[in-house]
C-alpha cells in the first residue's frame, strides 16, 4: 500500500525521513505475527502505529485492544492480563476473562510495557513463547492465540542491566523493534502539524484558523516540544480559542508557549533517553557537583582575600564557620584554628557584611597565624556518596517549592513519578 494513502487513513501528518521509515517498517511487518516493540518518548503517537499493524494484517477483523500497564496496580494486573477464578482473592465473587482470553485471534497492544511488574514479565514471556496462561486461582492451563504490540517510552536495555526488566523478554519483545522519532527531530513537520491542528479546531469552534508570521513560526520551530504531538496539539487549541486576533505575532506567541529553563548541564554522551530515569538521576548528579563545585570556588577566594589582606582576619575571628560556610550542609566537624595578632575590632569589610555575628564564643573559626603562610593544616572529610548527596538535594527542592512535588520534580529535572519513587527508597519525610 502507497504510504501517502496509509497517512491520509491515519491521520499522519509529516514527511521527514525518520517517520516514513517507521511507517514503512510497521507496514513491512504488518503482514506476518511477529511480536513489534515500538519506541519513542511520551506523545509521539506510539499507539498509532499499533493500529496501522493491526488494521493492515490478516487479523484486522479480530478484537484489538490497547492496555496501559502503568496505569494497572500491580496488585490486579496480572487478573487484568490473564484473567482470575472465583475466590481467587478478595473481591472475586465470580470469574472473568483476562485480556489475553478475550481477545483471542486478535491484537494486544501493551503500553508502557516497562512499568510491568517482575513477575508479570515472567508470566507474558510465557504466552509469548507457548501461547499458553494460567488464570489467576486456577491449575489449568489455557491456550491463546494473539499477537504483542509493545511500546515503551524507556530504554528497556538499560533496565535490565538494573535488573527492572528481564533481559529474555526483552529480546523476544523486540523481534522488529519500531523507533518513533521525537517531535524536535521532525522539525520540517512542526508547521504542517499545527496547521492541522488549528484547521480542526476551527472547524469545531466555528472559527476562522489562525495565521503565524514569521517570528511566530521561528518560535514554534525552535521550542523543544517535550511532550511532542501532544503538546503541539494542546498549543495549537489554546491558540485557537485563546488568541485575540487571527493573526498571531512573535510576541503574542510567547504567551502560549511555556518558557524554555535554561539548562547548562553538560551534555551526556551515548544512547541516552531523554525521558529516561537514568538520565534523570544522572542530572541530578550533575547539578548537584555544579553547586558542590560552586560553593568551594567561593571558600577559596575568600580564602585568598583573607591571606592577601590580613586586617580581615581579625573580623573573620568574629563570626561562626557556618556562616562563612552557609552552602554546606553541616559535614564539617572542625575547622583549623589559626592565631594571629590582630586588631579584633576592625570594621567589617564590604564583601563579607553577609556574614553574622558568632552565637558561640568556642566555635573554631579560621584566624591566620601570620602574614605568611598557615603553620596548622588540617584535613576536613566530607561525605561523597551519592546517595547522601541525591537525598539531600531532594530534600533541597522540596522545602524551596514548600512540599509542592510537580514543582521540586521540575526543579530537579525529573519526572514526578521518579520524584514519588524517590521519596520512599529514601524515606523523606515531607
Amino acid at each position: 500500500m502507497e504510504l501517502q494513502s496509509i497517512k491520509n487513513r491515519f491521520g499522519i501528518i509529516g514527511n521527514s525521513p525518520a517517520l516514513n521509515h517507521a511507517l514503512n517498517t510497521a507496514v513491512q511487518v504488518a503482514a506476518t505475527d511477529l511480536t513489534v516493540l515500538i519506541v519513542g518518548e511520551s506523545g509521539v503517537g506510539k499507539e498509532v502505529f499499533s493500529q496501522i499493524i493491526h488494521a493492515l494484517s490478516s487479523r484486522k477483523h479480530n478484537p484489538f485492544i490497547a492496555v496501559n500497564c502503568g496505569a494497572i496496580p500491580e496488585g490486579t494486573i496480572d487478573s487484568e492480563l490473564f484473567g482470575h477464578e472465583k475466590g481467587a482473592f478478595t473481591g472475586a465473587v465470580d470469574s472473568r476473562k483476562g485480556y489475553f482470553e478475550t481477545v483471542n485471534g486478535g491484537t494486544l497492544f501493551m503500553d508502557e510495557i516497562g512499568e510491568m511488574p517482575l513477575g508479570t514479565q515472567a508470566r507474558l514471556l510465557r504466552v509469548l513463547e507457548t501461547g499458553e496462561f494460567i488464570r489467576v486461582g486456577s491449575s489449568k492451563v489455557q491456550k491463546t492465540d494473539v499477537r504483542v504490540i509493545a511500546a515503551t517510552n524507556r530504554e528497556l536495555l538499560e533496565f535490565t542491566q538494573k535488573g527492572k526488566f528481564r533481559e529474555d523478554l526483552y529480546y523476544r519483545l523486540s523481534t522488529v523493534p519500531i523507533r518513533v522519532s521525537s517531535l524536535r527531530d521532525r522539525k520540517d513537520d512542526i508547521l504542517l502539524l499545527f496547521r492541522k491542528f488549528v484547521v480542526d479546531f476551527a472547524e469545531r469552534y466555528k472559527t476562522t484558523p489562525v495565521q503565524l508570521d514569521e517570528e511566530a513560526k521561528q518560535l514554534l520551530i525552535q521550542y523543544p516540544w517535550p511532550g511532542n504531538i501532544r503538546e503541539l496539539k494542546n498549543i495549537a487549541e489554546q491558540i485557537s480559542v485563546l488568541s485575540p486576533s487571527n493573526q498571531v505575532s512573535g510576541k503574542d506567541m510567547r504567551i502560549f508557549l511555556p518558557e524554555k529553563k535554561d539548562n547548562r548541564m553538560p551534555m551526556l554522551a551515548g544512547n541516552v533517553n531523554n525521558g529516561g530515569e537514568f538520565a534523570n538521576e544522572r542530572e541530578i548528579l550533575y547539578k548537584l557537583f555544579f553547586d558542590m563545585k560552586k560553593d568551594v570556588t567561593e571558600l577559596k577566594k575568600m580564602f585568598v582575600e583573607i591571606l592577601q589582606n590580613p586586617s580581615l582576619a581579625g573580623a573573620a575571628a568574629n563570626f561562626t564557620k557556618e556562616s562563612i560556610l552557609n552552602d554546606f550542609s553541616g559535614n564539617m566537624n572542625d575547622v583549623p584554628i589559626i592565631n594571629n595578632n590582630v586588631n579584633a575590632n576592625n570594621p567589617v569589610p564590604q564583601n563579607h557584611s553577609n556574614l553574622l555575628p558568632a552565637q558561640n564564643s568556642h566555635t573554631a573559626v579560621p584566624v591566620l597565624l601570620n602574614n605568611e603562610d598557615i603553620h596548622i593544616h588540617e584535613e576536613v572529610e566530607e561525605s561523597l556518596n551519592i546517595m547522601d548527596k541525591e537525598k539531600e538535594l531532594i530534600i533541597k527542592a522540596l522545602k524551596k517549592h514548600r512540599g509542592k512535588r510537580k514543582d521540586a520534580s521540575l526543579d530537579l529535572g525529573i519526572s514526578e513519578r521518579t520524584l514519588y519513587r524517590k521519596l520512599k527508597e529514601y524515606d523523606i519525610d515531607e
